[in-house]
């Protein structure tokens, strides 16, 4: 394996295409190129010419799996260009719909595509039912995920394209009458997520290298508010964002590289549990005191460990809204049409989201800007690819595939919606 050529050709994602080419010369990494394949979609030249009051729902459409979190990064935006304050009640109700999101998002990558990596499965298919351990698993899977689906269309309408939130409120506001329930199911996920948590912070797979991360950081560990912060001790508004952002074009990807303050960069859970750790709801941080001492970690592995924390994040902060609020009618922000411009930033699941919209006079849009957090990754991940491939070079190709899967697998990109990459071909 000292001089080879590493392809993979075509893999299949649920929410899109990528591949892998590395070259390696007399022992030497020489190349890493990991290639989005996906065709573009042009949403941003979609919405040009559209009312801003249609642009969240079409945003929303870009991704199934982030949908709520791209509506409120667009719906975040134009609320800033036409200077539209939220209320606090939208506030919380954006919170429960985020929250709603992670839960979910979390829960499928954790169970169903690193999880079979961690006990040594090939797929979730191949889980026993026979076996109590991997029964259990099989079962908290479809029960947290569940919850999380279920708070999202409680509170939103539907767990994907959303119809309640739109641009100065909400449409329709949840029946709080449905809350207790709600508040039972998500209490009744706690011990199954605490177990999954212990899971992945035993899971002994280690890849360590030093980079820059970067997130929101706030004081309730919010998703949607506060200050975007690096670890190299970088902190701007969420409006200046792109100011430290370089655009690098990669002629073999159909998605764009980014670099933070000229560095690649890491966003995702593991830079919002390295950056804001101590924001966490005091309900999560006391029952996860002892998986908590793990971060600042630069190992890759502990995004999937942050993602479990974060999901217990999710229920507590959700039981505690459910508990204390009752939404009431109220009556929605005028809004003025006028030529500005607005940018939205918000942590999805993978990491953070970008938006920017340039509106006219009549509220028309004449331009719109999206970034997200697998683009901001790639170049990220092409570092680390290089890295592992270089340590186990004597390994057999076997192996080495195996290697190269879990590291981007744990990053969750957007791409890896499918458990396995398929056969890397091997010149």
């Amino acid at each position: 394996m000292h001089n080879c050529d590493i392809t993979i050709e075509n893999i299949s994602k649920t929410e899109g295409h990528a591949g892998l080419d590395v070259k390696v010369r007399k022992g030497v990494v020489k190349d890493v190129r990991f290639k989005i394949l996906e065709n573009k979609r042009f949403y941003t030249q979609a919405i040009r010419g559209k009312n801003f009051l249609a642009a969240p729902q079409l945003m929303s459409r870009i991704c199934g799996t982030c949908s709520i979190a791209h509506l409120l990064c667009c719906i975040e935006s134009i609320e800033n260009a036409l200077e539209v304050k939220e209320s606090e009640q939208t506030k919380l109700l954006k919170t429960l719909a985020m929250n709603g999101l992670m839960i979910r998002d979390h829960s499928l990558h954790l169970y169903m595509f690193s999880l079979p990596d961690v006990i040594g499965k090939d797929s979730i298919l191949d889980f026993d039912e026979k076996n109590s351990f991997e029964h259990e698993l099989l079962h908290d899977c479809f029960s947290v995920k569940g919850a999380g689906n279920n708070l999202t269309k409680l509170i939103a309408g539907r767990s994907v394209h959303a119809p309640f939130p739109s641009v100065g409120g909400f449409n329709k506001l949840p029946d709080p009458k449905l809350f207790p329930e709600m508040v039972k199911e998500l209490k009744a996920q706690r011990e199954k997520v605490l177990k999954l948590i212990d899971i992945y912070f035993k899971c002994d797979f280690d890849f360590s290298r030093k980079t820059n991360f970067v997130a929101i950081t706030n004081k309730d560990y919010d998703f949607r508010q506060g200050n975007l912060c690096s670890s190299t001790g970088v902190c701007v508004p969420e409006g200046k964002m792109e100011d430290h952002l370089e655009h690098v074009v990669l002629p073999y990807s159909q998605a764009s590289g980014y670099k933070f303050e000229g560095k690649e960069f890491m966003v995702g859970a593991l830079s919002r549990m390295n950056l804001n750790k101590q924001s966490l709801n005091k309900e999560t941080k006391k029952d996860v005191s002892k998986y908590l001492k793990k971060f600042p970690s630069n190992n890759i592995y502990d995004n999937n460990l942050a993602q479990a924390i974060e999901v217990l994040h999710c229920i507590d902060s959700s039981i505690s809204i459910l508990e204390s609020f009752e939404p009431k009618p109220e009556p929605k922000p005028v809004i003025t049409p006028k030529k500005s411009t607005g940018i939205g930033v918000i942590e999805a699941p993978r990491g953070t989201l970008f938006y920017k919209v340039e509106l006219d006079e009549k509220g028309i849009i004449k331009k719109g800007k999206v970034v997200v957090p697998t683009g901001q990754n790639q170049i990220n991940i092409e570092k680390d690819v290089a890295v592992i491939v270089q340590k186990n070079l004597d390994e057999t190709k076997e192996s080495i595939q195996f290697e190269i899967e879990k590291l981007i697998r744990a990053y969750d990109p957007c791409m890896s919606c499918a458990a396995h990459f398929l056969k890397i071909n091997w010149l």
